[in-house]
């Protein structure tokens, strides 16, 4: 069974509701005090309006290179899913935890949290530093405050680890993402008289057709990258609004789509293609009213994470999980940004299954949580005199 204090941490995590539209503070208030009782100072990097924080801490020689363990504190929302169990309590039944960001990624923070007392015990070495952030699940937002933060510091990790739930598998790869919004401005007018307006639905609805289009066109030609479970690029549109009354011609329409690119394509360049498609419709609607636009605005980007299979950091992890495999993830994490910004060596590697994340009842298995307390234990060992 998981060591109680893991568990005890992960009740307290669980508890405080870090959907990515609420704060995250007193969280952070928990685990700053959590370290402090330890010993252990840590930083907070807020957010603009101070709503919102990432921490940062280093436990052992402050004059080296360590290795971080980076995750993420905010989780996606409940609302509109059925859950059969509190989703803001733990609850433990048949080997498992439930509870909201139990696998995504509460789990892994708090098996780390609880192997703090071990690691301040240890004469490390080598140093590990803590990194927890906001937003993540809106497109990586909080974390970038925290790589400005980094980018300044003498001595920058020397290897990040995220503990993203992989089942505890090393992955060295996962797609880039591109989000944008597309807003459609028409012209309205009754709808019997339909032909003398601009019906921004009707041309929104064109637009997303393109998108569908293209994502066909990935599925069936590619470029392809073996290791996923999906090789190659991804196109989607996840919402839609417009209209008012079904007698007015809509003056409105917008949409978000996204993205999410194989380490072969830029999407920035599926994107022009996109835009030279929206201009020329633009062009058609303005032949009927000049004031009818297409707008698309990026709302979200983060890179891909590629690190080479044969790179020290995959050897390093790998010799410290039982795991032997290595893999991709379709999902997208926090490593391309400090692999492509930092410039840190990078993989993924953590407990729990995405097959559980984001969904109604989210559990972690206990077993999971053995194998990456086990994983942190060899990790203090090995970077202890």
């Amino acid at each position: 069974m998981a060591n109680p204090l893991t568990l005890d941490i992960l009740r307290q995590l669980i508890g405080f509701d870090t959907t990515s539209a609420h704060s995250n503070l007193e969280l952070m208030a928990y685990v700053q005090q959590y370290l402090s009782s330890h010993g252990v100072e840590s930083q907070r990097v807020y957010n603009e309006e101070d709503s919102k924080a990432n921490l940062y801490a280093t436990i052992g020689p402050a004059d080296r290179a360590g290795v971080m363990l980076s995750g993420h504190t905010d989780t996606v929302p409940v609302t509109g899913q059925h859950w059969t169990r509190p989703a803001y309590e733990l609850t433990a039944a048949d080997g498992r935890y439930y509870g909201r960001g139990s696998t995504d990624m509460k789990g892994f923070i708090a098996v780390v949290l609880a192997a703090v007392p071990q690691m301040v015990q240890q004469p490390l070495h080598t140093p590990i530093h803590l990194a927890f952030s906001y937003d993540e699940e809106i497109g990586c937002v909080g974390v970038r405050r925290l790589i400005d933060t980094l980018q300044g510091h003498p001595l920058k990790p020397a290897v990040c680890i995220i503990g993203e739930p992989t089942n505890m598998q090393v992955v060295t790869a996962h797609k880039g993402k591109l989000a944008a919004r597309v807003t459609v401005k028409g012209k309205e007018c009754h709808s019997g008289m339909a032909p003398l307006g601009v019906n921004a639905i009707n041309y929104a609805a064109r637009l997303i057709g393109w998108l569908e289009r293209l994502a066909l066109a990935k599925k069936t030609e590619g470029p392809f990258e073996q290791g996923y479970d999906i090789p190659y690029s991804t196109v989607h549109t996840g919402t839609v609004q417009g209209g008012t009354a079904l007698n007015i011609v809509p003056n409105h329409c917008s949409f978000l789509f996204e993205i999410r690119n194989i380490a072969a394509e830029d999407p920035h360049q599926l994107l022009q293609q996109f835009r030279s498609f929206a201009d020329r419709l633009e062009s058609e609607m303005q032949a009927v009213a000049a004031e009818c636009a297409i707008e698309i605005d990026i709302t979200t980007e983060y890179p891909g994470l590629s690190t080479a299979d044969d790179a020290e950091v995959v050897a390093f992890v790998r010799n410290l999980t039982d795991n032997p495999a290595k893999g991709n993830i379709n999902f997208g994490t926090e490593g391309g940004l400090f692999s492509q910004v930092l410039g840190i060596p990078t993989v993924v590697c953590g407990p729990g299954s995405m097959d559980q994340g984001h969904k109604p009842d989210e559990f972690i298995e206990d077993s999971q949580i053995q194998q990456c307390e086990a994983f942190v234990q060899r990790l203090i060992k090995q970077l202890s005199a």
